[in-house]
Parts: structure tokens; C-alpha cells; sequence
């Protein structure tokens, strides 16, 4: 055969070799995938984010965040550590009452239908907000310029087994604040800026005041000579040891112990109104003994 014709057959053969290789390795490539066998992609639903924001809003201050003071279902106690936004919103209120002396504060505290109250509270909420004054004052915010409330809902905006934000913060209108010129004004400032206070030792309603103290009653009584019309409260505090009715009764004690030295020392009993708020306001961590010795107190204020 003629090297013509070999080289002839070499070209068929390839042609024939590369045909049958295309057929069998590469064709598949470019086959179509049956719609049946399409691999399907998951499909990723997006969850909406719930959000109660914190809102501390009055005249001088207006503070948000999209954070919020938690509580886990059934409970009365701040969820802790709260979110750094809170934090913040906290330490801008603090430096506003401070301030702002005079203004006050009420913190409503929420619960729903379906909760169960285990406090010694008449409701939840009302424990809820209690528990969120105590956190704030707790941080340096001023007991004095707090009210509470509780209220119950139907439902309220949760996360799981955690309500969000189940409290407000209504402040009251500021008063147009005169310019201080009156003796006496200045001294019932003085007197109520720094109230006395008294400490007492555990399940005791006596106490041995100091020299400090001594000056605060001669303060008290000067100021109540003058002003005819005036009114002394003196509202007496607990500790949690025990149960709460025996603290309110020890509390009550305690007011009267110091409506009686107050009587003692020139101020008439009848000017002088008591209460007692047994264990409701801690100052200081109940855990501990230097908060519960400072929350068996009584404090004097003029009305």
C-alpha cells in the first residue's frame, strides 16, 4: 500500500475515533436536565424582629434605643445584664434628675392576663415597676423623684418565654421654678435636698442620733416655727428579712419612734404625719448586709 493511501486511512481513522469520543464522553454535557431532577434551593424565610424601644422622653430629655429592659413570663425581676443602649439611656436620666431636683418620674410596670403573681405586690406590673426603680437607684438615680404603678394587658410584645419592655416612664410637667430668695424657702430646700435619714440596727425601732443629725432636727424645728402651715412626713423602711406585713408594722415603728423624738424636741405630733413603706423601696442589695442595714431607715422630708 502507498504511503499516500496510509496517510488517507491515518485521517479516516481519526475522524471516525474523535466522532465516536464525542459522542459517548461530551455529548452528555450539554444534555438538558429533566425538569423533574432541577436541585431545588432552599428557601430562607426572614423573621421579623420584634421591637419595643426604650423611650425616656420629657422636657429636657429625649432618649431611644430599639433595646429594652427585659422580664422572663411569670417574673417580676429585671432581666440582667441589660444592653449597653440601656445603659446609656440610664446614665442620661441619672444626670437629668440630678439636675432637675424637682422632677418626678412614674414608672408603669406591665403584666398580661395569663401571668401569675407570686409577689406580695397587688399585681405584676406594679412588682415590675418596683423592680425596675430598685435597678435604677441601684446605679446612683435618686429614690425620691420615682413613682410607681402597675397595670395588667391582654398581651404584650415578647421573645419566646421574655416580655420586651413591659414598663413607661411618664415625666411630670416641670413647674416654672421662682427665683430663691426666702429664708425659709432655702431652708425646706436644704432640709429636703439632704433629708435626715435614720439608720436602724436589725428588728430595732431606737436609735442614738449624731452630732450631723442633731442639726438636721434643729433645722426641722427652726423651719417649722416659722412656717405655721407646714407638715414633717416621716416615712419608715425595711429590710426583707421576715415577711412583708411584720416589716410594715416595724417600719411604722420606726416612723413613730421618730415622730415621737421629733415631738421631744419642740415640733408638734400633730404636724408630723408617718407611713411606713416596710420592704416596697430598698435603697441597698438585700443580699447583703451593708444594703439591708441601709435600707431600715426612716426618712424626714417637710411635705
Amino acid at each position: 500500500m502507498s504511503k499516500k493511501a496510509l496517510y488517507l486511512l491515518g485521517i479516516a481513522i481519526t475522524i471516525i475515533l474523535g466522532t465516536f469520543l464525542y459522542v459517548n464522553l461530551c455529548c452528555n454535557c450539554t444534555m438538558k436536565t429533566p425538569a423533574g431532577d432541577t436541585e431545588k434551593v432552599p428557601v430562607v424565610v426572614a423573621q421579623d424582629v420584634v421591637i419595643v424601644p426604650f423611650i425616656l422622653n420629657g422636657s429636657g430629655i429625649d432618649y431611644q434605643s430599639n433595646d429594652n429592659i427585659k422580664f422572663l413570663k411569670n417574673s417580676f425581676a429585671v432581666v440582667l445584664p441589660v444592653s449597653d443602649s440601656v445603659s446609656i439611656g440610664i446614665e442620661n436620666l441619672k444626670t437629668f434628675l440630678i439636675a432637675n431636683p424637682k422632677q418626678k418620674v412614674t414608672i408603669t410596670g406591665y403584666a398580661t392576663s395569663d401571668e401569675t403573681n407570686t409577689t406580695t405586690f397587688e399585681n405584676l406590673g406594679l412588682a415590675r415597676a418596683n423592680d425596675i426603680k430598685k435597678f435604677f437607684v441601684s446605679k446612683g438615680l435618686p429614690d425620691a423623684q420615682f413613682d410607681t404603678k402597675g397595670e395588667i394587658k391582654d398581651k404584650w410584645k415578647m421573645d419566646g418565654d421574655t416580655l420586651l419592655g413591659p414598663a413607661d416612664y411618664t415625666f411630670a410637667a416641670a413647674e416654672a421654678t421662682p427665683a430663691v430668695t426666702d429664708e425659709w424657702v432655702i431652708l425646706k430646700d436644704k432640709i429636703n435636698g439632704d433629708p435626715l435619714i435614720l439608720h436602724f440596727s436589725t428588728n430595732k425601732s431606737s436609735y442614738k442620733l449624731t452630732a450631723v443629725e442633731k442639726q438636721k432636727v434643729a433645722d426641722l424645728v427652726k423651719y417649722m416655727e416659722h412656717v405655721k402651715d407646714a407638715v414633717i412626713l416621716a416615712v419608715g423602711h425595711s429590710d426583707n428579712v421576715g415577711n412583708r406585713d411584720s416589716n410594715i408594722v416595724l417600719g411604722q415603728k420606726r416612723a413613730e419612734f421618730s415622730k415621737s423624738y421629733l415631738s421631744k424636741n419642740g415640733i408638734e405630733g400633730s404636724r408630723i404625719t408617718t407611713e411606713s413603706k416596710g420592704p416596697d423601696e430598698p435603697i441597698g442589695e438585700n443580699t447583703t448586709a451593708e444594703g439591708k442595714a441601709n435600707n431600715r431607715r426612716t426618712v424626714i422630708t417637710i411635705k
